[in-house]
This record gives structure tokens, C-alpha cells and sequence, in this order.
């Protein structure tokens, strides 16, 4: 800790950073622990050892070569969690392509706009999964999926050359929808034709820095922004997560979070497969009841969740006939964490060593921990202080200047866990990294004379739903594009449960009328679900500057109000 009064914080110290890239790092695990459990599916009743998994990642990267991809290939996968998304995961990371994280949640604006930034070449996807049609979507973004052409030539997606389907509950047996489509199956033989000795000279050309990854979070131009990753950010930071919680190989964490977000992919995945545990796959798609039943049946030591899956199952109907003694710790992060619940995870949970996390997908995403030493108070007052060999600071919002400890400022971080930046948007990337290599998170918040920081507040309009990163601008275009729509503003409001929920304020023109059933079908047409407002209100003016610029906090307290009177 510095000795300056100043909110700055260094953490340096042993152990050092990790030097390997994810798959020198991976096969040194497997190597020594190859007759351990890697991974269970529970919904896929599939379960692989180290020696298993290293096998089937090995087959998966030969596929991937045979198919004409290599390292810097953008390889993208729309999916829910099941062990396809984790063989994908090593194998583009086995070869140096970069995998590219899509929500399932997306629908077919969203899925096209994530396509195009990331010049994706190759799209692994499930055929459905509930009332999403990932089939028809695709057929209807590309028509070329009808013909058996490769590559598919699309206009609009000129970069995508395959789109692999396979089904969860058995991938070596996926039929093909049309034509076009590449089953699992014929992708894993193209790799037949290629060396083996081959995939291991690609791999020995790899670097720690290479980019590995694009993740999408919300973003100050309304859109997703793709969050550009390397080998070094992001084993890192699973690993030294890793170390915070105690894991070692005796471990078994159970994964609720969704693979597709940095919580899953990195402080889930590549936590559990850097130190040897076993990762627990209760379900493909949160369920609390199946969550409880994972947890008993394969005696997990950690569980992971945003509070509002916490809550779910806590409050589950079944939750006393569970055995979740084996339970210890995990990670709770994407929200704050109200005492009482921290109280009840730890007692009724068995998870006295709960773990508060904070960061944001630029970061790696982990910048800032609890551990199982510190009181309740810093538990869920503060998000603990930073990682190993992480900076960290907070600067005035006026001047940039650090701030004394105590101060609420603008919360900075610089060190190897910074992003490469934002893929294919240099101008974006240089607003939110500064001319230091410091990383400006737009949140607001003060540090303790320890490190200890506290989030105040943030100075984006970002919304965060449940752990989901929401930025109103993209919803506001979406409405604003409607013909009947005149102006539009969207905002957050507290929520007990979720955090926060989405609120739209909406003018229409002067000669139009509009059903509020009629505005709900057509954001649920453009958007995914949880963007989705749950509270709409027509109104006929905003609150507005003198200058004519719209005021959100005053609709924020209006709309507050209103909510309040209505209990």
C-alpha cells in the first residue's frame, strides 16, 4: 500500500505472473492429472477425464485445421453451456483462432451485428434450445444455408464461410438441417487429413499475447463492443482466481453462469481447468432446482452466480431437501451483494467462504476480490481489493488527478489484464484506455487506506440487470426506429431482485397511437429478452434541460415514485 494518502493500489508479489499460453498451461494439467474428472454435463449425462478432455480438444483443433482455419481465424459460437462449448473454447485456443463469445439470448439483429464486427469466419450453433430457433434465424440471415456451398458467400457476411451444427444431446449424430450446414461430425473428419504433428508445430507458434478471445459488453455507441483478449489476460485471471478461492484438484465447482460471458468462460472454465478441478455443468440454461440437484449429486465444493440466481435458489420449494454440505465457497459478482443474502449464502448454503467479485469484461474480467479472512462488513460493503499484479485508482472526474483515500472518483485499472482493445474500432478503444494504459471503467467509487474499494455509482447509463450489462442507447435506436415513435428515452430503476430493470419512456408523433401490446411484440422481435423494458409509459413530454436535453435522472425519480405509490 502506498504511503501517500492516495487512492492507488499495487498489488505485486508471489506467486508471478503465468508465462504459458492456455494450452501449454492446459497440458501440463493434463499431463499430470490425466485419470481426474474434468468436466460433467449433467444435462448431456456426459462426463470426460484431463487425459478425455485433452483428446477430444486435440480431435476438435485437427477438425478446425482440415477445415481451412488457423491461428487469427475468428471462430464464433451461439449456444448454451454444454461440453461442445468448452472443447471449442481449448481448441481454437490450441490453435491460436479466436473464439467469439455470441448471447443464445441474441436475436436475428443482434446475432448479424455480432457476425459483421467480428468478421467471423466459422459459426458453431445448436439447432434450438425453448422458443429460440437458431435454425430459422440463420436460414433466414443466410439463404445460402440452403444450397450446399462452402464458403457460403453471403453478401452482407462476406467473411463467414461454415456454419457447424450440432445437438448437445448427441453431436456425433446431428443431421443437417440443409444442405449447407456442416454437421460435428463432418467438421471432427477434416481433421482425419491433417498430421498430428502439424497441430503440435501450430501450437508451438503461439504466443502468450496473441488475442485468444472477443467477448461482447455493452458500450458507449450503443451496440456491443468486441472486447479483444489474449492468452495472458485471461489465464491469469482465472488462475490467480483460482489461488483466492483455495482450488486445487479435490474441487468441483457448479456452474450456473452462461459460458458466453466472461464470468463463465474465464472464472468458470479456464479457473477450473488452470489448477485441475472438475467443472459441473448442472444445466444448459439457469434452473435453481437443477442447480440444488447438481450441487448434491456431484458433491460440489463451490458454486458460482450473479445474487439473483443466490436468491432463486435459496428460495426454491425443494431448497431444505438438498444436502449441500459439501459446499465452501464460489463467486458471487455482476451486482451488489445485500448483507442478508451474503448472510443466508453462508449459512443455509454452507458457503462460509463466499467470495464477492468485481470487474468488467475489458479487465478479464476480475479485477477486485473478497477473501475468506475478511469480515462481513468489507464481504458486502466493499468488492475487496485488487488481483495480484494489478493496479488500481481512483481520479477525479474533473481533472483526472488521483484522489486522497476516501474520495468517490472515477475507478481506473492498468496492468496485464487490460484488453488489446475493441475489435476493429481504434478510435472506441482509445476513449476508454488512456495514452498510460490506464482502463477507465466509468464506474464511481472510493478506496480505504487497505485497498479496499467500495462502487458508488457509475458514470455510463449502463443498466445491469441481473449481472446482464445493459446499455440503453441500443434499446432506444430499436424504439426510436419504429415509424409511430417520435422520441424515446430508456433508463434503470432499482429492483430488488434483479438489481435493476429496464424502463422506456415513449413519445409518439403527434397523429399516431400506438397499444402498449403492440410496442412489446416489437421489441421482443428485436431484441434479446432481458433488454426487453419491463416497464413501458407513453408520455406526451420528458423532463428536459434548458438547453433541451433530456433529463433521465428526473424520469428515474418520477418513474420510482410512481412504482412506490402503486405498491
Amino acid at each position: 500500500m502506498n504511503t501517500l494518502n492516495q487512492s492507488y493500489c499495487h498489488r505485486g508479489g508471489e506467486p508471478s505472473l503465468l508465462g504459458a499460453t492456455i494450452p501449454e498451461h492446459f497440458a501440463t494439467i493434463a499431463e499430470r492429472l490425466p485419470d481426474r474428472e474434468a468436466v460433467v454435463s449433467l444435462p448431456q449425462q456426459r462426463r470426460l477425464t484431463y487425459a478425455q478432455l485433452a483428446q477430444a480438444v486435440d480431435q476438435l483443433a485437427l477438425g478446425l485445421l482440415g477445415s481451412g482455419f488457423g491461428k487469427g481465424s475468428r471462430i464464433a459460437i451461439w449456444s448454451t453451456n454444454n461440453i461442445e462449448w468448452l472443447l471449442l473454447q481449448m481448441a481454437t485456443a490450441r490453435i491460436g483462432a479466436i473464439l467469439v463469445n455470441i448471447n443464445p439470448a441474441y436475436r436475428l439483429r443482434e446475432l448479424k451485428y455480432a457476425l459483421q464486427r467480428s468478421q467471423v469466419e466459422c459459426l458453431f450453433t445448436i439447432p434450438t434450445f425453448r422458443k429460440s430457433d437458431y435454425v430459422a434465424m440463420l436460414l433466414e440471415l443466410l439463404p445460402e444455408l440452403r444450397q450446399d456451398s462452402h464458403p457460403l458467400n453471403n453478401s452482407e457476411l462476406p467473411d463467414l464461410q461454415r456454419v457447424v451444427i450440432y445437438d448437445p444431446a448427441q453431436p456425433s449424430r446431428t443431421q443437417r438441417p440443409t444442405p449447407g450446414f456442416t454437421s460435428w461430425q463432418a467438421l471432427l473428419a477434416a481433421g482425419k487429413h491433417v498430421e498430428p504433428a502439424e497441430l503440435v508445430a501450430v501450437t508451438a507458434t503461439l504466443d502468450r499475447d496473441d488475442p485468444i478471445n472477443i467477448q461482447y459488453t455493452s458500450g458507449t455507441t450503443g451496440f456491443p463492443k468486441a472486447v479483444l483478449l489474449t492468452h495472458h489476460n485471461i489465464l491469469n485471471n482465472a488462475w490467480f482466481s483460482a489461488r483466492a478461492m483455495h482450488f486445487n484438484e479435490q474441487d468441483r465447482l457448479c456452474v450456473p453462469v452462461p459460458f458466453y460471458h466472461c464470468f463463465g468462460m474465464v472464472l468458470a472454465n479456464l479457473l477450473c481447468l488452470s489448477v485441475g478441478a472438475c467443472l459441473v455443468i448442472p444445466c444448459e440454461h439457469f434452473d435453481a432446482h437443477a442447480v440444488l440437484q447438481g450441487v448434491e449429486a456431484e458433491q460440489c465444493s463451490a458454486i458460482h452466480g450473479v445474487p439473483t440466481m443466490f436468491i432463486a435458489e435459496l428460495e426454491d420449494p425443494d431448497f431444505d431437501r438438498f444436502d449441500l454440505g459439501s459446499l465452501r465457497t464460489g463467486i458471487m459478482a455482476g451486482a451488489p451483494c445485500p448483507a442478508p443474502l451474503m448472510k443466508r449464502v453462508m449459512q443455509r448454503m454452507h458457503c462460509r467462504e463466499i467470495l464477492i467479485g468485481y470487474g468488467q469484461t475489458e479487465a478479464s474480467p476480475l479485477t477486485h476480490l473478497t477473501t475468506r479472512e475478511d469480515d462481513l462488513r468489507r464481504r458486502t460493503e466493499t468488492v475487496g481489493t485488487n488481483l495480484p499484479h494489478q493496479e488500481v485508482k481512483v481520479v477525479s472526474t474533473e481533472n483526472g488527478r488521483t484522489l486522497p483515500v476516501g474520495e468517490i472518483g472515477e475507478v481506473c485499472f492498468r496492468g496485464h489484464h487490460i484488453m488489446r482493445g475493441y475489435y476493429g474500432d481504434a478510435q472506441a478503444t482509445a476513449k476508454a484506455v488512456d495514452a498510460a494504459g490506464w482502463l477507465h471503467s466509468g464506474d464511481l467509487g472510493s478506496m480505504d487506506a487497505d485497498g479496499y474499494l467500495q462502487i458508488t455509482g457509475r458514470l455510463k447509463e449502463m443498466i445491469i440487470r441481473g449481472g446482464e450489462n445493459i446499455y440503453p442507447r441500443e434499446i432506444e435506436e430499436l424504439i426510436y426506429a419504429h415509424p409511430k415513435v417520435a422520441e424515446v428515452a430508456v433508463f434503470g430503476v432499482p429492483d430488488e431482485f434483479y438489481g435493476e430493470e429496464i424502463a422506456a419512456w415513449v413519445q409518439l408523433h403527434t397523429d399516431q397511437t400506438m397499444q402498449m401490446a403492440e410496442l412489446r411484440d416489437y421489441l421482443r422481435e428485436g431484441l434479446a429478452h432481458f433488454k426487453v423494458p419491463k416497464y413501458l409509459r407513453f408520455v406526451e413530454e420528458f423532463p428536459m434541460t434548458v438547453t433541451g436535453k433530456l433529463q433521465k435522472f428526473r424520469m428515474r425519480e418520477q418513474m420510482m415514485e410512481m412504482l412506490k405509490s402503486e405498491l
